[in-house]
């Protein structure tokens, strides 16, 4: 019975977090491209309300649903999931061994900043060049956009440094702090 209810529980907050999903923005020191959602937060309060599994299990669930919809041939998707996976799973597992509001800040940080340098990593080594491969997207061209808003941008490794890393550790603060606003809120409801 408790399966039944925390697999609907994933689900429910799988299909809210890709609806989010779809309310994002820019932040104007940053590349066009790298925009700001609210996603992650339901499957945060799942990994935080179930455990890990469940919180990548809403990351899965939301972004197989976006793929519906996907305009870059599935990499959009698969850096989200990535993003997701990288800031869920140690957030909740480090939440799971000592449920405290001090754990899950702790949690969160530290998904933050294995987010920030695991996207840092993965968008130099295959996002960006997925990109140029398979939408025959030169890299040059991402680069550019990161350029019109840091002129220190002039290739990628800059563009990484510059602006991918920093965005993202922004972005996990952001989730942070709204995760940390709502889950005490919301808690009794996930734990019904």
């Amino acid at each position: 019975m408790l399966q039944t209810k925390n697999l609907t529980k994933t689900a429910v907050l799988g299909v809210l977090a890709f609806i989010i999903m779809f309310v994002e923005f820019p932040l104007p020191m940053f590349a066009a491209f790298l925009k700001i959602d609210f996603s992650d937060v339901p499957a945060l309060l799942a990994g935080f309300a179930m455990g890990p599994w469940a919180g990548i299990m809403v990351e899965v669930i939301k972004n197989f649903l976006h793929l519906f919809k996907s305009e870059t041939a599935f990499i959009g998707e698969g850096a989200n999931l990535l993003t997701g996976i990288l800031l869920v799973a140690p957030a909740a597992w480090i939440y799971s061994t000592n449920k405290s509001k001090k754990t899950a800040i702790i949690g969160l940080l530290v998904g933050t900043v294995i987010m920030a340098v695991g996207m840092s990593i993965a968008n130099y080594y295959v996002i960006v060049p997925l990109y140029q491969k398979l939408l025959n997207f030169p890299t040059q061209a991402v680069v550019a956009m990161g350029s019109k808003v840091n002129p220190h941008i002039v290739d990628l490794r800059t563009l990484v440094v510059y602006s991918i890393l920093p965005f993202n550790i922004i972005k996990g603060i952001i989730l942070t702090i709204v995760t940390a606003l709502i889950y005490k809120r919301l808690s009794p409801l996930l734990h019904r």
